[in-house]
Order: C-alpha cells, then structure tokens, then sequence
C-alpha cells in the first residue's frame, strides 16, 4: 500500500483510477444528483448539477451517477453535460432494462472519458409479482438483453437486482449470473426498502459470493436505504462481507429518509482503518464543502446533531466535556474538525477591504473567480460588508455560493417595501421581472411581514404557489449573520425549492421564493418524463 496522509487515507491513490486489484480500497459510488435528487422537493438546474458533479471530483469520488437519462430531456443534458466536462471519476448513467432507457443512457455518458451504464430491474417476487406485472422468467430474459445491450457500448457495465435484501437468494443468484455471462463488471445488490439488518445483509452476501463464484471477479457494491436508520451500518456489513463498492449520497439524501451517508461512510472507514484495515480516495478535507453545497442548492437543511458535518458535530456544551477537551482534544474528539474540511473563520474581511483582498481570500477557500464573476461577487460582498463589521469565509462561502449560481429563467426580484406593525397587519408592495423581461408590481396585506412579501410576490407573478416548506439558519453567530433561507412552494402538485442569502431575513426569504416560483414554474413547463422515476 502507498504511504498514507493523515486525512486522506493512501495518497497515491487520491483522483486515479480505482485500484480494482487492491482488496482494501473501498470505492465510493455517490448518488446524489441521481437519487439525491428523486427527494421531494430537489430539482436541481444544469448547472447545479455541473457544480455538485466538479466538487464530487474534487471530493475524490470514484463514480458520479450523473442522473437518470430517460426520464427527462433536462436530466438528460444535465447527464452529458457532466460526461462532457467533469474528468476524474467514471460517469454514470441510469438505466431500466428496456432497449430505449439504455440507448438514452450511452447517449448521455458517452463523451465521458470514463463512461458506465447501470440498469437494474426488480428480483423479489412482490415486485416481480406486483409491480412489474411479470415473471421470474421474463426477468431473466430482460436482464440478458439489457446487459448484453449495455455491454455492446461499453466495457463498464453494472447490474442491480432492485429490493435484492427482500429476493430469494437462489433465485436472485441466477439472475446474477446472468449478468455476469454477459458481461456486467460490477454487480449492486441493493437494501431499496430499508428493511434489512447488519447481520441479514452480511449472510446474504456470503451466501452470494457461495453460489456465485464469479463474484469474487467483480466489483460487488451495496446500496442501502435508511428507512430503519441502519443505512450506513448496513453499508459497512456488505464491506466487511467483500463487498467493494458503496453506493451514498452526500448529507444522506435520497428516496424517502435517504441513503447511506457518503460522509460517515468515508468518515468510518478513514477513522477506524486501523481495525477494518479498509480505505477510500475521499479526500477528506472537502467533505464540509461539499456538504454546505450540496445543501444550499437543493434546500435540504444539515440536521444539527448530524455525524460528521452537523453543525453540532464537534460542538461540546457539557462542562465536563469541555474541560477535558481543553486539556487534550482526543478525550472527547474521535476525529479533527479540520480533517473534514470544517474551518475556523480564520479569514475576516471588512469594508474596507478591496477586490485583490476578496479574490485572495477565495482563492485560499478554493474559489477561483476573475472577470465579471469577481465583479459580481465583490459588489454583493460590498453591501453586505456596509452591515456587517467583519465578513468571514463561512460568510464569503454562502455569499460566492449563492451569488454565483446560475438563475433559472423565470421570475427575479426587483424590489420590494414592508410596512410592518404591532398595530395592523403587515402589508407589502413588491415588484418583479416577469419571464418575457417585462416587471409587475402586487401588493398584499399578510399574517406577517415575509407572509406578506411571498403574497405580494404571487399577486405581481400572477402565479398562485403554494408555499410547503420553510427554513431559516444562520451562515455565522452574532446578530449581525448572514441568514440562509431554503424554501418550497407547490404549484399544482410539482414542487420547486429556492435559497436566498442576506442579513435581511427578509430580502433573504424574497430571494428564495423567486427561485423556488421560477423552479415550480419551469418543472410544470417541462416536457414529459418518458415513463416514471424508479430508484434501486
């Protein structure tokens, strides 16, 4: 094994091509824009999916599934457009065994430099039976024909047997070995419901690797739900039975409660090697960041007391706790805040501070911006530098972030003025730039001032959204934080979320509802899907 870094496992194999023939590298599968983005409520724009994919790469992850193709021509671009300029990991695409879902993923992945198709199909009786409307026989056949298609555009090539933890086994082998015979170099046998536990997965996998010998010439990867809360251990049990591949999402997002977390699988791994004697080409210091992006852009706040990137992760309130830490840091701290990427708000800019100071100051965060794009970041840093005394790089993260991201054609707003009161109702006066680049103003008396401003913003779009979720967390302490605010509003049963940034909660809740009324908007324009979303 190459030598190891502190914080980031072997760095030899950091960003190069998995190491198959090593039998201690766990490779790490992340799905976040393919079933991160099936959570209610995420529907991320092309170039925020191109934006999470370039830090996936940064990350270290070993394969991107970059979307489902079929379902969408938005997924679909968003997929090769990822093929196109994302280098580093393999790009996925997903894939049902019917000849149109996979010719539409090879499309989509084909420029990668890496491509790989995976298609899936279900094995347990009660899909079989149910929902597949079928037979165990017309299964098989399916799976030939899917991968030998599969197999005929690409050498990378992997198969799912969906809701596998509840197949019979004897059966789901046969359906493997199929696979296998025709090609299939990685096989994902997934828990999709949550239903399992450690000790069943595990035999499940023994079991496998007995009947199927040419497993053991493969990569065997896992996919675990969180239905149960047992995702992540789940995960690790298929490690331990030779599986080598683990298929996550960053914050643990995905289908109903999520998938495995892609943080605390690689957190797991880095920090118990010693005994599992296992590791990964995450580079553990981007972990935070790809976490607050991951957040921001789809909306899904990070639970305070989640593992790993919570912002209670490595927090201590307890006196006890805190004198012990004080006096040796690993009293109470199984891992260093810093190795995850969590810094301290060492960089600090003030008002005074000119356009070289910010762009050095991204710079040394990672952010590399020139052009109009350093004159758009510096010109919101300004205003919000003239309320803040001091604008750190938690600060400058949110502000680059948020300004940055590309607007999906829609609505924008312009303006907007609140009378506030304990006397009377709120009333508020908006206006807003309309999609065909003409502005309406709407007024609009509500049960308070940001309720008042979201009214007001439906009156002037002549769009009656609905809103469904709220949330608002502050980037920084102290009163004068930025305050972050992820939205969803409903617009006849389709969903769309928005995020807004600024000292004013208000300006930053009007923000976030524009985006989230332009994405509910766009979705309800779209074209059809080509059949219905499943996930594995």
């Amino acid at each position: 094994m190459s030598q190891t870094d502190a914080s980031n496992g072997p760095t030899a194999a950091v960003g190069k091509t998995p190491q198959q023939d090593d039998a201690s590298r766990v490779l790490i599968f992340d799905t976040t824009l393919r079933d991160g983005e099936q959570s209610p409520g995420i529907s991320l724009n092309r170039h925020e999916k191109l934006e999470i994919a370039h830090q996936l790469a940064r990350l270290g992850v070993d394969v991107i599934e970059a979307g489902f193709p079929i379902t969408s021509p938005g997924d679909f671009e968003s997929v090769q457009a990822i093929a196109r300029e994302v280098e580093g990991p393999v790009i996925c695409g997903l894939a049902r065994t019917s000849k149109q879902d996979i010719e539409a993923a090879w499309n989509a992945v084909r420029d990668s430099e890496r491509p790989r198709i995976h298609t899936f199909i279900a094995t347990s009786d009660i899909h079989i039976e149910r929902k597949l409307q079928t037979t165990r026989e017309d299964v098989k056949g399916q799976v030939r024909a899917a991968v030998a298609q599969a197999r005929g555009y690409t050498e990378d090539v992997e198969f799912s047997p969906e809701d596998g933890s509840r197949s019979d086994v004897q059966y789901m082998a046969e359906v493997i070995q199929i696979a296998l015979d025709e090609g299939a170099s990685t096989i994902n046998v997934p828990d999709t419901v949550g239903y399992t536990m450690p000790r069943e997965y595990m035999a499940m996998f023994e079991e496998l690797y007995r009947l199927i010998p040419a497993l053991h010439d493969v990569v065997v990867s896992v996919h675990c739900h969180d239905d149960l809360g047992l995702a992540v251990a789940n995960s690790l049990a298929g490690v331990e039975a030779g599986a080598r591949q683990v298929e996550c999402a960053i914050n643990g997002i995905g289908e109903r409660a999520g998938n495995a977390s892609l943080e605390e699988i690689a957190m797991l791994l880095h920090t118990r090697q010693p005994s599992l004697g296992l590791w990964t080409g995450i580079v553990t210091t981007e972990i935070a960041r790809t976490s607050r992006l991951v957040s921001r852009l789809t909306g899904y706040q990070v639970q305070p007391n989640k593992a790993i990137v919570g912002r209670n992760a490595f927090a201590h309130e307890a006196g006890i706790h805190q004198d012990g830490v004080l006096k040796e840091r690993t009293t109470y701290e199984i891992m260093d805040a810093t190795t995850v990427g969590l810094r301290s708000n060492s960089i600090v800019l003030g008002k005074h501070s000119g356009r070289h100071a910010l762009s050095e100051a991204l710079r040394e965060m990672g952010f590399e911006l020139d052009g109009q794009a350093l004159n758009t970041a510096f010109k919101r840093f300004k205003e919000i530098a003239d309320r803040k005394k001091q604008v750190t790089a938690m600060d400058l993260e949110a502000l680059v972030t948020d300004e940055l991201r590309e607007e999906i054609p829609g609505y924008a707003l312009d303006w907007f003025e609140v009378d506030a009161s304990s006397l009377r109702p709120p009333h508020a006066r908006v206006s807003v730039t309309l999609p065909d680049g003409g502005t309406a103003t709407g007024s609009f008396t509500g049960d308070g001032p940001i309720d008042a401003v979201f009214q007001a913003i439906n009156v002037a779009s002549g769009v009656a959204a609905k809103l469904s979720e709220f949330t608002i967390s502050a980037v920084t302490e102290g009163q004068d934080a930025l305050g972050e605010v992820s939205i969803v509003v409903e617009i006849g049963g389709l969903t769309g979320a928005g995020q807004g940034v600024s000292t004013d909660i208000i300006d930053a809740a009007a923000r976030a509802y524009v985006r989230a009324l332009s994405v509910a908007v766009a979705r309800s324009h779209a074209d059809g899907a080509i059949g219905l979303p499943e996930t594995i």
